[in-house]
Parts: structure tokens; C-alpha cells; sequence
């Protein structure tokens, strides 16, 4: 544990890492300056937002938005590059299926790349990952509230073995009406019967009956206002907690890893309502940092308590539509068949409209931050280096991240932070920061 002022634990976060190509043998422009970051630090923390395997799974009937696979050689490179410890819990966790959930697993290992979030059981994606550095050891936790109903692991018993899969945040979503919305609603509900189905399965047994009303997929209650409220699903909580509460007893620092990409009023720099109740239930009990990620944009900071809590790191490697292969139904999906097409290219062309929609077409997602941290046993302090992604020049660059001197991005999530109480300081003119006593 740390017992002396001297000791200071280094870490770096980044956020989500799409990596769908290696990265180029000898160091692209900007490489060393951005690894030589990374290096000034014993763990390097990034989010893993792709499958590892060479076809060993078969794609997913419900991916996470496309199909992300990666050669494992890539893994070699993001090793080269500093990476130590890896989130892998998020939605395209499962995109080819518990196959290439397992495969990748496999080559996480065989590199000795320690990483959370997923596992062959629930209770082995629940579990902590740590890494050992000389002046302290580290726990990370790994949780999405992203993903389909078949991506959770499964619990195991005395009698039955688990399901592979991720970590699982669940949420519910009420929609609160006001008496004459409210009304309005129980009126249309009768006329069309959208609930029969749903209250026959409640009579059979097979579904367990609620609060609130039902309407296809969505709950609504009367209130006294028109509004939304998200709740974390207090089995998925509880559970979390007393993970941290354990990590707590065998680790000097604790990071919990919260990927989602829901948000609110429409708005997707702003956190949802169960994303902030779960993150202060994290630090309440134990976690030192939570780093989020899932959006694609960066967001605010928040100083809570004794933790640190980054609601939205950004990207850091974005090959977003570089994958190799895509299975026969993402080129259904838009009316086309392989083999009325080129290939990947061409499809990836019709799914932006030739660049005009899509998440690639959005500027911030091209923004991100590199964080430095320092922790002891007395402070924890955080540096903000802004990154660019490239986006423009050589094809076989685009989506790889390099420092900058932009400090726009600093100052953005200066502004962002505000909403939480948080003053983040801009030192001059190469990062922002932030200190907060751990006492």
C-alpha cells in the first residue's frame, strides 16, 4: 500500500480504441511524441472497442452498430505503442458473437495484457483486473449500459455453468405525463391493445408484472410534469459496489470503466441520470476514478468527494469504417449484397451518403485528451493534453491520434466542467489540470 509521501503512482487515460489496421512499422509523424506521453507513466489505460481474432466467431444477429474486428497483431502494436491495461466491457464486445468474445480474451492473455469487463461468466467480467507498479497496485473494473439483452454474462450456480459476456450496467427508463398525457395515453393503450401480448405473459408467468404502465417497449407513470427519469438497475449497482469494496482491500487505487452512450435532452455531452447516480455510488464506495467512455465527444470532469470522475474521454485510435470484413447483413441492411458492390469501401461510402451523415462526418469525435496522473496516498492530480485525430492527408493515417497544441479542447472541457463545480486550471500552453486531496 502506499505508506510514503514520496510515493506517486503514474497512469494515463485514453479513451476508446476502434482499431481495425496496424498501426504503420516505422513511427507515423507524431507517434513518438504522443508514445513518449504515454511512457512517462507505468499504466497506460485505453478502451478496447473491437473484437481480436482472425474469424473465429460468427457475426452477431444485433452488433453494436457495425462489426468490429481486429487483426491480434494489432494488439502487438498497441502494446508497442504503451498500452498495459484495457477495458473490454462495451457494445461491440460481442459482434461476433461468445466465439469472438473468447478469442479475444485468448490473445488479451497470451500478451499479458490485463484488462476487465468481460469474461466467460458474470462473475469473471465483474471481477478486477490489476496491474503491479513499483509504488503501488491498481484495480480497474469494467461495466457498459451499452449493449443488447444477449451480450450479459451470465451467473453460474452448483448446478449450471454461466454465459460469457460483458459486464452488464442496466438502466430503467420512466417516462413521467402529466394527468391529461397521462390519460391520453391509458385511452390509446385500450383502443389498440399494444398491451395484450405483454399482460397475457404477465398472467402466464413469464414476464414479472411492474409499477408502471407499459407501452411496447417504454414505462410511463403519471406525475406532475412531463419528463424522463434513468435509474441504474440496483442488482447491476450492488453488485459493482461490492466488487469496489473488495478492490478497495487489495489495491492502493481503484478505476471503475463506465462505457455508455446514452444521454440527455438530446444532448450527447451531457451524462444521463443513472450514469451520475452510479458513478457518485462508485466513489462512494471506493473508487478513486472513474473513467467514462461511449460517446465519441469529449465531456466534463468531476470532482466527487476524494474521486475523480471523466464523464467522456473522446476517442483515441477512430477506424471506424477501415474494418477488413462485414458480414452479408450490414450490406442487406442497405439494400446491397457483396457482390453487388466492391467491398467495405464502397458500402461504408453508402452507409455516410458519400461522407455527408454518419458519426465520422462530426467534428468533435476528432477531439480528444490524453490524461497524466499523479496519485498518493495525500493528492490526486490530473493532466489534460489535447490530441487530434487525423482526419485529412494519407489514407493509412486517418484515425490515428498525435498531441496538439489546440488548446480548444482543454477549454471546452474547462466549460463542460463547470456544470459540476469543477475549475480545471490551464497551465500554460501545453495541458489543463486538476488536484484533489485523496485526505
Amino acid at each position: 500500500m502506499i505508506n510514503k509521501k514520496e510515493s506517486v503512482i503514474t497512469l494515463s487515460l485514453c479513451g476508446d480504441i476502434f482499431i481495425s489496421k496496424r498501426l504503420p512499422i516505422q513511427p507515423y509523424s507524431g507517434f513518438e511524441q504522443i508514445q513518449q506521453l504515454l511512457q512517462q507513466h507505468e499504466c497506460r489505460f485505453a478502451n478496447l472497442e473491437t473484437t481480436v481474432h482472425r474469424h473465429e466467431g460468427y457475426p452477431e444477429a444485433f452488433p453494436g452498430g457495425g462489426y468490429a474486428m481486429a487483426d491480434p497483431n494489432c494488439l502487438s502494436d498497441l502494446k508497442r505503442m504503451g498500452f498495459n491495461l484495457f477495458n473490454t466491457a462495451n457494445n461491440h464486445a460481442m459482434d461476433y458473437g461468445h466465439n469472438g468474445l473468447l478469442a479475444t480474451i485468448r490473445y488479451l492473455t497470451n500478451l499479458e495484457l490485463p484488462f476487465a469487463g468481460t469474461g466467460e461468466n458474470l462473475a469473471e467480467a465483474s471481477k478486477p483486473a490489476f496491474f503491479e507498479s513499483s509504488n503501488g497496485r491498481i484495480a480497474l473494473l469494467g461495466v457498459t449500459s451499452s449493449f443488447h439483452d444477449s451480450y450479459a454474462a451470465g451467473p453460474q450456480n452448483q448446478e449450471m455453468q454461466g454465459r460469457p459476456g460483458v459486464a452488464p450496467l442496466r438502466h430503467q427508463t420512466v417516462y413521467e405525463l402529466d394527468k391529461n398525457n397521462y390519460e391520453a395515453l391509458l385511452n390509446i393503450s385500450k383502443a389498440i391493445g399494444i398491451n395484450s401480448y405483454h399482460n397475457q405473459a404477465i398472467k402466464e408467468g413469464y414476464l414479472l408484472d411492474n409499477m408502471n404502465h407499459k407501452f411496447g417497449i417504454y414505462e410511463f407513470k403519471e406525475g406532475a410534469d412531463n419528463r424522463v427519469h434513468t435509474l441504474p438497475n440496483e442488482t447491476d449497482l450492488q453488485r459493482t459496489i461490492a466488487v469496489i469494496a473488495d478492490a478497495k482491500l487489495q489495491s492502493d487505487i481503484v478505476i471503475v470503466s463506465v462505457h455508455s452512450h446514452q444521454f440527455t435532452d438530446g444532448n450527447k455531452q451531457i451524462p444521463p441520470e443513472f450514469i451520475r447516480i452510479f458513478v457518485h455510488e462508485c466513489v462512494d464506495a471506493g473508487a478513486d476514478i472513474i473513467v467514462c467512455h461511449g460517446p465519441h465527444i469529449v465531456r466534463g470532469i468531476e470532482a466527487y468527494h476524494s474521486g475523480l470522475i471523466f464523464h467522456g474521454l473522446g476517442n483515441f485510435i477512430f477506424q471506424h469504417e477501415d474494418v477488413e470484413y462485414l458480414p452479408e447483413e450490414f450490406y442487406q441492411k442497405y439494400s446491397k449484397t457483396r457482390e453487388t458492390v466492391t467491398g467495405v469501401g464502397e458500402i461504408m461510402n453508402i452507409r455516410s451518403k458519400n461522407g455527408i451523415i454518419g458519426l465520422c462526418t462530426q467534428p468533435d469525435v476528432w477531439r480528444s485528451i490524453v490524461v497524466s496522473i499523479n496519485c498518493s496516498s495525500e493528492f490526486l492530480e490530473a493532466k489534460l493534453y489535447p490530441v487530434e485525430i487525423m482526419l485529412k492527408g494519407k489514407r493509412g493515417l486517418k484515425g490515428l491520434p498525435v498531441l496538439t497544441s489546440n488548446l480548444s479542447i482543454i477549454e471546452e472541457i474547462k466549460k463542460l466542467s463547470m456544470e459540476f463545480g469543477t475549475k480545471i486550471k490551464i497551465a500554460n500552453k501545453n495541458f489543463g489540470s486538476i488536484r484533489i486531496s485523496r485526505v
